[in-house]
């Protein structure tokens, strides 16, 4: 009798198993995601992914505004290159001899950074001033507060000697190929000032590098140690040298 017991318990239990999975709690798909057939349903493990939630379409107001800053951009784009915004000038004859530019751009700001004064300059240096600007004015300063604004232009174009002599040859100013540079402002209005940093604590550092990181981009970099004319700003110039690089 106890042994027909047992093996009433015993079938009993291994009918509720086989009758278990029909029985159990099975997850529901959400309604707005389409249940694939048993066939082409991906591994367990795989259905979250297949499932979850992919981000909302931006509303016709945000992509609106997105598409006309773009059309903005590319209407204030010059030289074929959306970083550098600004306006095409065209030709500019020169007052004397050797000085004038082919095809200048008045150049208003780069790669996000104003230009205190637009620069008119050729393509060549606004290309190397937006290199220069991205690989190392920005790495020199890093986040120190909150990155640069705005860059101080001292000069760009200008139909002169080499600083201001007479006798002496075409400034690379009066060819459209050089910009002048004082200083920096932050974006939280700090200010690093070419004069008043240089060689000086942390700000002196930032300067040096930028210095030395321009010498590269540019065929020619002078700075405070170059002479008395360049104590108070960096002048950068794409002119090319058969004996290379000049940086003081």
């Amino acid at each position: 009798m106890r042994v027909a017991g047992i093996a009433m318990v015993m079938v009993l239990a291994g009918a509720a198993c086989a009758e278990a999975p029909d029985q159990s709690l099975r997850p529901v798909a959400r309604a707005d995601v389409p249940v694939q057939p048993e066939a082409e349903q991906p591994a367990q493990g795989l259905r979250g992914l297949f499932r979850s939630l992919r981000p909302q379409a931006r509303s016709a107001g945000v992509e609106g505004r997105a598409q006309q800053s773009r059309a903005q951009a590319r209407r204030g784009a010059v030289c074929g290159d959306l970083a550098l915004q600004g306006e095409v000038v065209g030709r500019v004859p020169g007052a004397i001899n050797g000085c004038g530019i082919e095809q200048a751009v008045r150049l208003k700001s780069v790669s996000g950074v104003r230009l205190s004064t637009p620069a008119k300059v050729d393509c060549g240096t606004a290309k190397a001033l937006k290199t220069w600007v991205e690989r190392g004015m920005r790495p020199a300063v890093g986040n120190r507060g909150g990155g640069v604004d705005s860059i101080q232009v001292m000069a760009s174009y200008t139909c002169r000697t080499r600083n201001n002599r007479k006798g002496t040859r075409i400034s690379e100013h009066g060819k459209g190929r050089a910009v002048d540079i004082g200083g920096f402002t932050l974006r939280d209005g700090a200010q690093i000032s070419v004069l008043r940093d240089w060689g000086k604590g942390r700000e002196g550092r930032i300067l040096r590098e930028m210095h030395s990181t321009a010498c590269g981009p540019f065929g020619t970099v002078l700075g405070p140690e170059a002479n008395r004319f360049h104590r108070d700003h960096f002048h950068f110039d794409t002119a090319r040298y058969r004996s290379g690089r000049y940086c003081r």
